[in-house]
């Protein structure tokens, strides 16, 4: 179909209008429409029930009066007027339609000259013939109720009573009804306005926020007032912020560490490519062999720190991922997988081993790769020849500890509370190679698994660094 206006083709539904449409009809609209619709209902229901009790009770009214006019019409004595004897109730109706209905040879209704003749009809001749013992009936065509008590043989009162007044009473009822419904129902709505602009205030705080943070980057919290569910909604809506402030503050340390580690060897690598290219131009001074080979020695050893750096890194960054698959670990297959990674680079280290069997739910390869810069690390720092202890037990609190124990000189009592920071690197450390990222990758690791990792000295004198894991034995 084509829009007549814009001359554009209009017959395929928007996918977005749905969406824009539930936009427009704002929650607030919502609330407000749900208040009103409930107070509707219920004042439906009210008026409903309230109408039939009061509809019923008026009809039995009118039902229970004319029997017992009739009652007493049929026991009332006949009196002698100048034509005939009547029954004495016909002087008392002034408000009824009253008559004496004979059977015989024919039908007759005999009712005072003053009144109105009531109706009769199979009813009430079945009554006065003995065959009924009374009746009762709503008459369609002078909607009254007519009422039919036996007065003797062959004869039967007969009572009818308009329903008009009982009926306008009713109308009325239905319009005081409606009116105090509608009433209700305008102030619902008012109050549901009321109610819905004053709680969906913080929402409209955290909307705010929401945009402002999308908009600006800005991640302040937000006041919170109250104890209510929007305000714990607050809460964890300011909780979020500042995980992401802290996610953020950490990305941008590690980048500003990781251009400050980067630039010296990126300097001195270029400083030395400088040389050579310098050293390979006419006229320039030549180095000798020995010079040459300190440089390429140089470059080679510069590549490989870069090369680390970058690893450390990309690990740290994956790390900082979220990882919702875990899969079952068993830390002694880890172990084992790590040194044997570690024993080809240790040269005449040896390693002393004693694994006890644990079983926990986690990331393999993180693990590993958080033991295995445990045994480089202890590598790096003992002496040839020397030995590294890893032991791997369960200490009884629902926790095991991977401890890795090396002979080197230990570390510095001014350098443990530091040894697990990002790209610190003590004195001793600051000559051998490595990144001063691989402690940091061992604690995000244990961390992010629940545990934890620790710095201290072996009873040898060497550095002691102990992993700690939730679990349970295999």
């Amino acid at each position: 179909m084509t829009d007549p206006v814009h001359g554009v083709d209009v017959s395929e539904k928007d996918p977005r209008g749905d969406r824009w449409g539930a936009r427009r009809f704002s929650l607030r609209g919502r609330v407000t429409l749900l208040a009103a619709a409930s107070v509707a209902g219920a004042v439906a229901l009210v008026s409903l029930g309230a109408y039939l009790v009061v509809r019923d009770n008026l009809y039995q009214q009118v039902d229970d009066n004319l029997l017992a006019r009739a009652r007493a019409a049929v026991e009332s004595p006949q009196v002698q007027t100048e034509l005939q004897q009547v029954p004495g109730a016909f002087l008392a109706s002034a408000d009824l339609q009253i008559g004496q209905l004979t059977v015989g040879q024919k039908v007759r209704l005999t009712y005072p000259q003053s009144g109105s003749r009531p109706p009769y009809g199979d009813d009430e001749i079945a009554v006065a013939s003995g065959d009924k013992p009374f009746s009762l009936r709503t008459d369609p065509k002078t909607d009254s109720r007519v009422v039919a008590l036996p007065q003797g043989a062959g004869q039967a009162m007969v009572l009818a009573q308009s329903l008009g007044p009982t009926k306008r009473t009713l109308n009325e009822l239905s319009v005081v009804l409606f009116l105090i419904g509608g009433a209700g129902i305008l102030v619902a709505a008012a109050a549901g306005t009321a109610v819905a602009r004053a709680g969906l205030r913080p929402v409209d705080r955290l909307t705010s926020a929401a945009e402002r943070v999308a908009t600006t980057g800005d991640l302040r919290p937000i006041p919170v007032s109250g104890d209510d569910e929007l305000a714990r909604l607050t809460q964890s809506f300011n909780t979020m912020l500042g995980t992401v402030a802290e996610s953020q503050e950490r990305q941008r340390q590690l980048v500003a560490d990781a251009g400050h580690e980067l630039r010296t060897p990126l300097t001195s690598l270029r400083t030395n490519l400088e040389l050579l290219l310098s050293a390979s131009r006419p006229g320039a001074r030549t180095l000798s062999d020995e010079d040459r080979a300190d440089i390429e020695a140089d470059i080679r050893g510069q590549l490989d720190e870069l090369t680390q750096l970058i690893g450390d890194l990309v690990e740290l960054a994956r790390q900082d991922e979220p990882r919702i698959e875990h899969e079952r670990v068993e830390m002694v297959d880890v172990v084992e997988r790590a040194l044997d990674r570690a024993r080809r680079r240790a040269g005449e280290i040896e390693f002393d081993v004693s694994l006890q069997p644990w079983v926990l739910t986690g990331d393999t390869s993180a693990l590993e790769r958080a033991v295995l810069n445990l045994l480089d690390n202890a590598v790096k720092f003992s002496p040839e020849g020397t030995t590294v202890g890893v032991r791997l037990y369960p200490v009884g609190d629902g926790t095991a500890v991977l401890e890795v124990e090396d002979s080197g000189p230990g570390i510095a009592d001014e350098d443990l509370p530091k040894v697990f920071d990002r790209f610190y690197r003590s004195s001793e450390a600051r000559t051998l190679p490595g990144s001063g990222l691989g402690l940091a990758i061992v604690q995000h690791a244990a961390q992010r698994h629940g545990g934890d990792v620790y710095a201290g000295r072996a009873p040898e004198g060497g550095a002691l660094m102990t992993l700690r894991l939730p679990g349970a034995p295999a």
